[in-house]
Formats: structure tokens, sequence, C-alpha cells
């Protein structure tokens, strides 16, 4: 009886595992840019590895009605990264070569897609 129990919940375990969708990759790498903070000074932020293909909004200025956009992005990681001026990837788009050079701090975004291609 113990062992009709544990068979039926292991290949119960893989059906679920085998309907799951396929989870998403992750560039290698890090991406980073700059805010501004509420004590009005500059903030660095990484992303480790973000998870591609897709749209990051970035958080800490995310809504337009309540903070300045994000600047200087600078793309370390092994993927093409488009920077957008709006959040949810909308607005002007700039593409960033991978393991480029820092963007300058007139370079201005609210969200960013990795495309998935290296």
């Amino acid at each position: 009886m113990r062992l009709r129990t544990t068979l039926a919940a292991a290949l119960g375990a893989l059906a679920l595992v085998v309907t799951l969708p396929a989870s998403a990759s992750a560039a290698t790498g890090d991406f980073s840019y700059q805010f501004v903070g509420l004590n009005g000074s500059p903030q660095s932020v990484t992303l480790h590895d973000p998870v591609s293909p897709g749209c990051i909004p970035l958080a800490e200025v995310a809504d337009p009605g309540s903070s300045e956009p994000a600047f200087a992005p600078h793309n370390d990681t092994d993927e093409w990264v488009m920077v957008f001026t709006g959040p949810d990837c909308t607005g002007d788009s700039w593409t960033l070569r991978p393991h480029g050079h820092p963007a300058t701090d007139r370079l201005k975004l609210r969200s960013v897609f990795l495309t998935g291609r290296h």
C-alpha cells in the first residue's frame, strides 16, 4: 500500500514539473544605473544577473509623477539591453551593447528590456 502511495505521489510531482512553463533565463553580469534619492544625492543600483528576456521597471523611478528618471546606465551583461524613458518599456528607447562603457548622465531611463540575445 505504501509503495503505491509513494509511486502515485512521485508520478503526480513529475506531472506537475513537466507542465510548469520553462523558467526565464538570466543575463550574466551586472546592469547598473543611478538615480536621485529622497535626500537629493545620487544613489546607485546594480541588478546582478537580471532576468531575460523581459521588461524590468526600475522601482525607484517607475512613477513619473513622483520621481526624476534614472540616469547613467551601464550594461555590463552579456546581452543587448534597451533602456526606455517611460515605465513598463514605453517611450523613447536606446540600445546598449553587451559589456559596454557606462552611458552619459544625460541618458535618462525608467525601465529596461533585456533582449535575450547574446
